[in-house]
């Protein structure tokens, strides 16, 4: 089964939140996939199970002192499970380095993991250092959600720019799909980031399901819940659900 990250290294786009939906949307057809927050921030733990009060109950102790990762997985409200993030994660970067041993670490688990048949969404942090290279080693495909305004589509770039950069260490090209989130239809702009996203990247390369503003994906991470618990009827739950559907036809998660 998959393991898909989801990254970029711009802020407010989108990006715990689709983590969070695509767990909730594949728990939904009765699935029980995993999360991993490799974020400091520990968003996306804080809204599936509360955020770890303590480092030695987070990822931070299975990369700093070698605990087993499915020793810290976590039960949310609905079939997924969780490896929580802390704050103390934000040291990685000084404590390992960026050795062979350090950027792989997470691939090597996951590669031995008692459940393979599960799939793995991975949260990466807003920055590229040693947390989103063990996500970049470990994944099946990358996810970048690109906020629909010209800033993003630039971080689009240099996140292209900087996995093309690696392929020599990683010995491949890493799978990479862009994802418009926070799409308007009503602006020119929004279309026109799209247009340049597939003259960019390629049709291939970016999902045809756009992630439209909607009050329920805002709403949904204050409630605790995601999108389908919170308003399974919305928009933002359908998006999503498409967005599922394009990657189980995609033969990635099945």
């Amino acid at each position: 089964m998959a393991v898909i990250a989801v990254f970029n290294q711009k802020g407010g786009v989108g990006k715990t939140t689709s983590t969070l939906n695509l767990l909730g949307a594949l728990a939904r057809i009765g699935q029980r996939p995993i999360g991993i927050d490799l974020d400091p921030q520990a968003h996306l733990s804080g809204i599936l199970c509360g955020a770890p009060q303590h480092a030695e109950d987070s990822a931070y102790e299975f990369f700093a002192r070698g605990k087993s990762l499915w020793s810290l997985l976590r039960p949310t409200r609905s079939a997924t499970e969780i490896v929580g993030a802390h704050i103390e994660m934000s040291r990685l970067d000084s404590l390992l380095g960026k050795s062979m041993n350090a950027i792989t670490r997470l691939g090597v688990a996951l590669h031995r993991r008692p459940e393979p048949e599960r799939q793995i969404l991975i949260d990466c942090p807003p920055q590229l250092g040693v947390l989103s290279l063990n996500a970049m080693f470990a994944c099946d495909l990358l996810i970048v959600p690109v906020s629909a305004d010209f800033l993003a589509m630039q971080g689009a770039r240099s996140i292209d720019h900087a996995l093309n950069a690696l392929e020599p260490v990683l010995k491949r090209r890493l799978p990479r799909r862009y994802l418009l989130t926070r799409f308007d239809t009503r602006r020119r702009m929004c279309a026109t980031i799209a247009e340049q996203l597939v003259a960019e990247f390629g049709a291939a390369d970016v999902f045809e399901t756009r992630i439209a503003e909607n009050v329920s994906l805002a709403e949904s991470p204050w409630m605790k819940m995601d999108v389908f618990e919170h308003a399974p009827a919305s928009r933002g739950a359908i998006a999503y659900e498409a967005l599922l559907g394009e990657l189980l036809g995609s033969g990635l998660v099945n």
